[in-house]
C-alpha cells in the first residue's frame, strides 16, 4: 500500500470510524426524542443546538473545499443555530441525516484517486485538502464528545452503548 493510500485510508477512519472515541452515530443513538430541545444543566444551549453546529460547521468546510465560489460565512452567528430555536422530531432527523450525508461526501473527496490532498485550495488562504478535512475529524470528535457527556448529564443514555 502506498503512502497515499494509508493515508487516505486512515483519514476515512478518522471520520468515520471509532478510534479514540465513540462515533457519531454510538452519540446519537436512541436518543429521546422528548430531551431534543433541553438546555442541559448550567448550559446554553440543546442537544440538537449542538447537533446543528456540528452539521453547520461540517458542511461550511465541505462548502470550503467543494464551491470555488465560496463566500465565508460568519462566526459564530452562521455556526449555531439560534438559541430560542427549537427543532421539531422531522429537524432532529434532519440534521443527523444531513451530518452524515456530508461526512460520506467528505469521504468521497478523500477516496477520489484524483484528489491532492496537498493541493492548496485556490480560492483559500493556504489550507490544503487534508489540512480541512483533519479540521472536520478533530472539530467533530471534540463535539461527539461533548454530546456524550450531555448525555451523561442528562441522563439521557437509556441502553443506549456508551
Amino acid at each position: 500500500m502506498t503512502s497515499s493510500n494509508l493515508i487516505r485510508r486512515q483519514l476515512v477512519q478518522l471520520l468515520t470510524d471509532s478510534q479514540a472515541h465513540m462515533t457519531f452515530e454510538q452519540a446519537v443513538a436512541e436518543y429521546p426524542l422528548s430531551a431534543i430541545n433541553t438546555v442541559f444543566p448550567n448550559g446554553a444551549y440543546t442537544p440538537w443546538h449542538l447537533l446543528e453546529h456540528l452539521r453547520l460547521t461540517q458542511r461550511d468546510i465541505l462548502d470550503f473545499l467543494t464551491d470555488p465560489h465560496y463566500q465565508e460565512v460568519v462566526w459564530p452567528d452562521d455556526y449555531w443555530p439560534a438559541r430560542d430555536t427549537q427543532a421539531t422530531e422531522a429537524e432532529w432527523h434532519q440534521t443527523i441525516a444531513a451530518f452524515q450525508r456530508d461526512v460520506q461526501a467528505l469521504v468521497a473527496i478523500v477516496t477520489d484517486p484524483q484528489t491532492d490532498l496537498d493541493a492548496v485550495i485556490p480560492h483559500g488562504s493556504g489550507q490544503t485538502v487534508f489540512r480541512e478535512v483533519v479540521l472536520v475529524a478533530d472539530h467533530n470528535a471534540y463535539h461527539i464528545g461533548e454530546f456524550a457527556i450531555m448525555r451523561q448529564v442528562m441522563g439521557t443514555w437509556g441502553d443506549a452503548p456508551h
